[in-house]
């Protein structure tokens, strides 16, 4: 058995949601609860479950015409043909936590929102400007796509490693895993104020690495990784983040080191020099002031 494959969710249908609150972590963090809706739906899986996430860029109208498998090939591209301006923008995130309903509240998700640029001043990209701005009551849509990390049953050794963008995966792995596990969790980021510390088992040591301005990311975590000393017994990686970081975390472990390929999970989130498919709107919406 292959136990990096991924491991589906029970469905993957469209779940409208709202936002119920916005706070900033950090200078370069958001954290965004969504909540009502559709939520009963979300079924919380832990680890690093991740999901689509539609935001409306106009007006909550575009989300009426997001295809109900825009996930899949011949969604997207039915999603693709919306017009210019209607279209959402699609972005991949994790649920950094999830909070069952209790008798004073709905059901809750916290989605983490690593902020380039500035909404104020025009440089923000579409998701880190609505994540800087949205407001209680505004709407998105989810897709749930399930989960990257999964170990072969009774694996509780881990070496995580990830830039900036996989901290909030990593952090909701640590809170998955049992109170015994062990390992070492290595997390790039590029300021101090970005290391957001967060719990987990006694176990496993959190290396923060600070990436100076003009470091290619993923590098100083590549060279941990490689100065690291890997545990004696079965242990599962997960890495993720730059797709150059992703890559390369299980280059050097399977090609380099002989680890068993089945026992590295591994996601590229995003690529240096490469932007992800936005609509002409979203874009010059996104380069517009505040006022």
């Amino acid at each position: 058995m292959a136990f990096s494959k991924m491991v589906k969710p029970e469905t993957t249908e469209l779940i409208p949601l709202e936002v119920l609150r916005a706070e900033r972590l950090a200078p370069h963090w958001m954290r965004v609860t969504l909540g009502g809706g559709g939520i009963e739906k979300f079924r919380p899986m832990g680890f690093d479950q991740w999901f689509r996430l539609f935001i409306p860029v106009t007006g909550a109208a575009g989300l009426e015409r997001v295809p109900a498998k825009a996930h899949k090939l011949f969604g997207y591209l039915k999603f693709l043909r919306i017009p210019d301006g209607d279209r959402p923008v699609m972005r991949n995130y994790s649920v950094r936590a999830y909070r069952p309903a209790t008798d004073a509240r709905g059901t809750e998700i916290d989605v983490d929102f690593v902020l380039h640029g500035s909404a104020s001043a025009g440089t923000a990209g579409p998701a880190s400007r609505w994540a800087e701005t949205c407001a209680p009551g505004d709407r998105v849509l989810i897709i749930d796509e399930g989960l990257t990390f999964n170990p072969e049953r009774g694996t509780d050794r881990v070496v995580l490693v990830g830039d900036e963008t996989a901290l909030p995966a990593i952090a909701s792995i640590c809170a998955s895993l049992p109170a015994t596990a062990s390992g070492t969790a290595i997390v790039e980021v590029p300021t101090e104020e970005d290391a957001l510390e967060f719990p987990h088992p006694d176990g496993i040591t959190v290396e923060w690495l600070v990436r100076p301005h003009d470091v290619e990311p993923g590098s100083l975590a590549l060279s941990a990784l490689r100065a690291l000393t890997l545990p004696d017994a079965p242990f599962h990686t997960y890495a993720a983040g730059e797709q150059a970081l992703a890559s390369g975390v299980r280059k050097q472990l399977v090609s380099e080191r002989g680890v068993d390929k089945n026992t590295v999970s591994f996601c590229g989130y995003w690529k240096v020099g490469a932007a992800s498919p936005t609509s002409k709107t979203a874009r010059e919406i996104a380069a517009e002031p505040l006022a």
